[in-house]
């Protein structure tokens, strides 16, 4: 059985930061791929950055150079530091465990960043 638990999220003005973290427990294997993903009212969820246990990451395109995905192996733990906040960042994020075909989520952080 795998948990996520995630923290961080709130209420910020265009323009600010915010730093999201997940803390995974279980069974992990060492292999795997941690991420968040986010879902705005209306909207499918959609990837927002995803690392692997080697530290290769990916963002979407609407993301780059304002944030950054990092983990800690040892503590089975991903962070996002979301910086340049916007109004359409709005969305409530979800952190992300995929272990081989297998997802795991997050029951989500509410992030809201108002104009």
């Amino acid at each position: 059985q795998v948990q996520l638990v995630e923290s961080g999220g709130g209420l910020v003005q265009a323009g600010g930061s915010l730093r999201l973290s997940c803390v995974a427990s279980g069974t992990i294997f060492s292999w795997n791929t941690m991420g968040w993903y986010r879902q705005a009212p209306g909207n499918q969820r959609e990837l927002v950055a995803i690392i692997s246990s080697g530290g290769s990451a990916n963002y979407a395109d609407s993301v780059k150079g304002r944030f950054t995905i990092s983990r800690d192996n040892a503590k089975n733990t991903v962070h996002l530091q979301m910086n340049s906040l916007k109004p359409e960042d709005t969305a409530v994020y979800y952190c992300n465990l995929r272990i081989s075909l297998i997802h795991y989520w997050g029951q989500g952080t509410q992030v809201t960043v108002s104009s």
